[in-house]
């Protein structure tokens, strides 16, 4: 705690680009946030990780859009895990975003498919971050009095929620309704 002190706004600046890096060295958002609540109290922490993680989303965008392989390599992850007429609701997105084990990129291209501008994009991203940071930076600033079956059923109950939440129609194209099975 003492060296982040001394380091000024070098320790946030860090944390932040530490936001940034994360995806690439596949560390769960909710590790750092949880660190972020720890080094920097719920407060700050939270609002360094809503900075970062939007940061993240800005990055995944950008790359998306510069590398269309790699966006379609995540399609079809989506299509696999989630099928392929599945669309999230904003809130199923929020609560996503605030299970650990659920893929990062895999939610931002969600978002993705949800918006069609550059800002449309970072404002939903940041919105959607705003829960998840703050729920795991309190979590990380007060880790030490929580027990493991409280976090099981915090766990349980954010699952539930996305059940919940789902979006209750599917569209279906006409040509994929009627498309024949191909040989």
């Amino acid at each position: 705690m003492t060296a982040i002190q001394t380091t000024g706004y070098f320790a946030p600046l860090f944390f932040i680009l530490f936001h940034l890096f994360r995806q690439f060295l596949l560390i769960p958002v909710a590790v750092v946030c949880i660190a972020g609540g720890v080094l920097f109290g719920a407060e700050l922490g939270s609002m360094f990780s809503v900075l970062g993680l939007t940061g993240s989303s800005i990055l995944f965008y950008l790359i998306s859009k510069g590398f269309p392989t790699l966006l379609h390599r995540f399609e079809k992850m989506k299509v696999k895990w989630l099928g392929t007429y599945t669309n999230l609701s904003i809130g199923q997105i929020i609560i996503l975003r605030m299970i650990p084990f659920v893929n990062f990129s895999l939610i931002s291209l969600c978002i993705l498919d949800k918006t069609k501008t550059f800002r449309g994009y970072t404002k939903l991203s940041f919105l959607t971050h705003i829960p998840s940071a703050i729920c795991f930076t309190f979590l990380g600033a007060a880790i030490q009095s929580l027990s493991p079956i409280i976090l099981a059923i915090i766990l349980v109950l954010l699952v539930v929620l996305v059940y919940f939440f789902r979006e209750k129609q599917v569209l279906i194209k006409w040509n994929d309704f009627f498309a024949r099975e191909k040989a």
